[in-house]
């Protein structure tokens, strides 16, 4: 399958550009190591090459020796090879020097140094619907945070073709499978998550079936700031409860594998007597994975719109978040307690913001605008010094983008980029 280019190469070229080594992090199948070849002018591949893994523990230096940038694929395999990147790069005095590429976060130990100043992290995520070649780009988030123009032509995408796209997910290795074969390969991949990925990265025996049963929660629950308690309780159940701490376990070993990202509340500082909500809202990674915990269906999907409207929401915030990194930005949520909630805030390192909903059809439009007036006017009271948004719009499957007279945009998610 021939390589699809993607939005994160321009942010690793950069990083290179600058520092000794760059630690290039994603969840297992992401596209990391394609897109680190790229870049690279030697390799060694510790997850698949023994020889490359027995060398590791005699004489990692050897492991280093090749034209650079050197990629050096899963370093966590062998965690000894940190510190002797960081000596190299130290020795070497250049930057673009190494690229390592990691699916999952080693825990820290005192022999590892921090690498800071020798290194740097980006976080690489499956292909968003513009890199899959489902969207057309037309609506840019960089230029919306520019406040450019909204307007954009017809996207077709049907809502039966939306529903597959939310249970392939945006795994390069499943673009060239057909339907079925990619539903299997993303139940494949949770099931290995459940039985040894969260074992592998935690140190210590996890029950593979309430791994699954957690997994099964967190995909009921998908896009909501549901507490740590209660995803417990339902994966407990009454027969076998699951501890809140047992639970949190889980979820930290998820995270380092990166499989599950919460979405952060936006703290814009209001004063008034407003109060926020600061749960993070629950996220996989790629909606995907929470369609095959629950081995679900596009079928399935169109039967329960409420649910397929949390995991569209999902998709949305999954490419937002692709499309923020590229501008130097952040994807944040937004709660009051008296009710006033909006799906997602973009804020920009120098205070530039734009804030989104994310609805499942034209029906719900005027609901979706009428909470993002209300988030400008809150801010606008509030006498901050946060600026006026640079975009306020809703995200819909399909149809024309445009802006409303009251300001807000109306964006087809078949028309935004980064």
């Amino acid at each position: 399958m021939d390589y699809l280019p993607r939005i994160v190469e321009a942010e690793l070229r950069e990083r290179l550009e600058g520092i000794g080594a760059v630690v290039l992090e994603g969840p297992k199948t992401c596209g990391k190591t394609a897109t680190a070849r790229q870049l690279a002018a030697s390799e060694v591949l510790l997850d698949v090459d023994k020889n490359a893994k027995r060398m590791a523990g005699v004489n990692p230096w050897r492991l280093l020796r090749g034209p650079k940038p050197r990629l050096i694929d899963e370093w966590q395999e062998e965690p000894v090879i940190w510190n002797h990147v960081r000596r190299a790069v130290d020795d070497a005095t250049a930057p673009g020097q190494f690229l390592l590429t990691g699916s999952a976060v080693p825990p820290d130990d005192a022999t590892r140094h921090t690498g800071a100043g020798r290194f740097g992290r980006l976080r690489m995520r499956p292909l968003t619907l513009f890199e899959a070649g489902h969207s057309t780009g037309s609506i840019s988030l960089r230029r919306l945070l520019d406040r450019a123009p909204q307007e954009t032509d017809r996207s077709p995408l049907a809502i039966q073709e939306l529903a597959e796209l939310v249970c392939a997910g945006g795994w390069p290795s499943n673009l060239a499978k057909t339907l079925k074969q990619t539903l299997n390969a993303n139940r494949d991949y949770v099931n290995e998550i459940r039985r040894a990925d969260v074992h592998r990265v935690s140190g210590g025996r996890r029950d593979p079936v309430k791994v699954g049963r957690l997994l099964r929660s967190l995909a009921r629950n998908v896009a909501t700031p549901v507490a740590t308690s209660k995803l417990a309780a339902e994966a407990g159940g009454d027969r076998d409860p699951m501890k809140p701490h047992t639970a949190a376990l889980y979820l930290e070993a998820l995270e380092r594998l990166m499989i599950v990202e919460d979405q952060p509340a936006w703290s814009p500082h209001l004063r008034s007597r407003t109060v926020l909500r600061a749960a993070p809202v629950r996220h996989f990674v790629d909606p995907s994975l929470a369609v095959a915990a629950l081995r679900a269906t596009p079928e399935r999907l169109l039967q329960d719109l409420r649910f397929f409207g949390f995991l569209f929401e999902s998709l949305v915030v999954r490419d937002l978040r692709v499309y923020a990194q590229a501008a130097d930005a952040e994807v944040f949520h937004y709660r009051e307690k008296d009710g006033l909630e909006v799906d997602a805030v973009i804020e920009a390192s120098d205070g530039r913001w734009a804030a989104f909903e994310v609805k499942l059809g034209e029906r719900w439009v005027e609901q979706g605008a009428h909470n993002l007036r209300r988030l400008a006017d809150r801010i606008k009271m509030s006498r901050h010094l946060d600026p006026e948004p640079s975009a306020l719009a809703v995200v819909v499957p399909n149809g024309y983008g445009y802006v409303r007279k009251d300001d807000v945009g109306v964006i087809p998610v078949g028309a935004l980029g980064p």
